[in-house]
């Protein structure tokens, strides 16, 4: 095989582009690395985007790595970069009194502005100071198109942005420029500069769908790198920027397992001993099916055995959902108790797809439960739209496959008999196992069917069995066959009392069966008697006759 370091026919080894760090979840996987040093990247957002803090961001778990920064703001009053990141949990004021991170203010004295001497020379001769100082290895200059909007001819711009790009390139720093796009074309003197003279240009963009906020993150061009090329949800977190990108999520799954309880011994028989450990469980079925018992018994049962349980609820509350299991005797409280069981609940409606699959993240990471739970996915559209759906189930499914971990999920259907999306979100194909909670009308009630539509990797049975809930949980019926369907409930009771009226017919026919041929024999035995009696009494007549005929011939010698 040959040696992919090489190229062409000669020894040359191919030096990879050495990198920053951002060190902020899931950046440096779309940027392969991190951002390049020794060179300049443009972050490009509207207001409310995030520009500001991821830049700050780089600077500060760069700082806490060991690579000192120096932040230069012209937007932003410097006092207030201190309390806003203070209520992420950063403590830059700590950094800056070790050294480690300088925050530099670049607004402008009006009398500057009169005079029109204003320039980037002196912020960019004490930003130079500073570098040599404390040894610094990265830079963010901040809301530049600020500055740059003081300057009264285009050619003033240009002069500027050509010293600042020599500057940078001189520093040998790992820089970033963050700049907001102009409003007006005619404004966009300056924008065709930063798109040349960035090696690594990002575009963040905060947008809104069906009433849902959302951020998307784009990396347009990086130069002697690869980098993800797709665009990229990301959220603002109560401790920095995370993303989560799914194209780099390779395949990596872990194979099945061996099989655990559902906690329910009739549908453990039915599937062979239970779920597959590492698996994907769907519990389908129209709204009052017992999906949620069916799932809140397999967390009991798997709670017990020791292990650890996240349930993710976008219909009830902690409280509601305890309460509601536990009139079925499901009791989940002492599970929340014990720690065993954590409960993630939520709307759909109250953030997006990416915020919700950040927040299952950071419970799964925190939890390191060996089952996670969702109920119900047919309700993750309402995080923004059926694609939403799609990508926050598809992230999580993979996160959760990645790390072994079983995830059980319930859907709601609409039609009693839809077979050809029985997901309702597209993920059919990734789901193992499918159990199928139906109704059946019939007699003037509604009684309900289970049936296992699919088990990837194990045998089950395909079956339809009838189910009830009761006070005790899920009760799965053995199954009563008609002529060609599965009767359940008042149809079974019908066709049980006439099998019992005909298996009583049939005894009586045997009976009278049994009595009329016990009959027959007792004649046959009379009849044979009588026959016997006759010849017995014939053969008692010719001995007698034998007898007298002997003693007569006796006399007359």
């Amino acid at each position: 095989m040959p040696d992919e370091s090489r190229t062409g026919e000669g020894s040359f080894k191919r030096q990879p582009l050495d990198k920053a760090p951002t060190y902020i979840g899931g950046l440096d996987d779309i940027l392969e690395g991190g951002l390049p040093r020794g060179r300049t990247t443009v972050i490009n957002g509207d207001p409310g985007s995030g520009k500001t803090l991821l830049a700050l961001e780089f600077l500060y778990r760069g700082a806490l790595a060991g690579e000192p920064g120096i932040f230069i703001g012209f937007e932003e009053p410097v006092e207030h970069l201190r309390q806003n990141a203070a209520t992420l949990g950063w403590d830059l004021s700590a950094l800056e009194r070790e050294n480690r991170l300088v925050l530099l203010g670049g607004h402008i004295k009006p009398d500057t502005l009169v005079s029109g001497d204003f320039s980037l020379k002196g912020l960019l001769a004490a930003a130079s100071g500073k570098t040599r100082e404390m040894g610094a290895k990265r830079i963010v200059i901040d809301a530049l198109e600020v500055a740059l909007r003081l300057f009264d001819t285009p050619q003033k711009v240009r002069n500027e942005m050509h010293l600042l790009n020599d500057w940078l390139q001189q520093a040998g720093l790992a820089a970033v420029l963050t700049v907001r796009p102009p409003k007006l074309a005619s404004a966009s003197s300056y924008e065709d500069f930063f798109e040349s003279m960035g090696d690594c240009v990002m575009v963040l963009d905060a947008r809104v769908a069906e009433q849902i906020a959302m951020r998307r993150l784009r990396v347009i061009k990086y130069r002697g790198s690869g980098f993800g090329r797709n665009e990229y949800p990301y959220v603002i977190t109560n401790s920095g920027i995370r993303t989560a990108p799914i194209s780099t999520v390779g395949l990596r799954h872990k194979p099945l397992g061996e099989k655990i309880s559902t906690g329910i011994a009739r549908l453990d028989d039915i599937l062979a001993g239970g779920y597959r450990r590492a698996s994907c469980v769907l519990l389908a079925g129209m709204p009052g099916a017992g999906k949620t018992i069916i799932a809140s018994t397999f967390v009991a049962a798997a709670c017990e055995r020791g292990e650890r349980v996240l349930y993710i609820s976008f219909e009830e509350s902690e409280d509601a959902l305890v309460e509601n299991v536990l009139s079925v005797g499901v009791a989940l409280g002492p599970h929340l108790e014990s720690g065993h069981l954590r409960t993630l609940a939520s709307f759909p409606e109250a953030m997006g797809a990416e915020e919700h699959y950040i927040r299952a993240l950071a419970a799964i990471g925190g939890l390191s439960p060996a089952h996670v739970v969702v109920d119900a996915i047919s309700a993750c559209a309402r995080m923004g739209g059926r694609q939403a759906a799609f990508e926050y189930l598809m992230r999580l499914l993979n996160a959760c496959r990645e790390r072994g971990i079983t995830i059980l999920m319930a859907n709601q259907t609409i039609g009693k008999d839809d077979f050809s999306e029985i997901s309702g979100i597209g993920i059919s194909s990734m789901v193992d196992l499918v159990v199928r909670l139906a109704y059946r009308e019939d007699y003037g009630e509604i009684t309900r069917l289970l049936h296992v539509l699919k088990s990837r990797g194990s045998v089950h049975s395909n079956q339809k069995y009838e189910y009830i809930i009761t006070d005790n949980g899920i009760q799965i019926m053995d199954t009563y066959l008609g002529e060609r369907d599965v009767l359940t409930g008042t149809a079974r009771q019908v066709q049980e009392a006439k099998d019992r009226a005909e298996a009583q017919r049939l005894e009586y026919d045997i009976q009278t069966k049994e009595l009329e041929l016990k009959r027959l024999q007792l004649m046959r035995d009379q009849m044979a008697e009588g026959v016997a009696r006759r010849a017995a009494m014939r053969d008692e007549g010719a001995s007698s006759k034998r007898r007298h005929e002997s003693t007569g011939s006796g006399e007359e010698k």
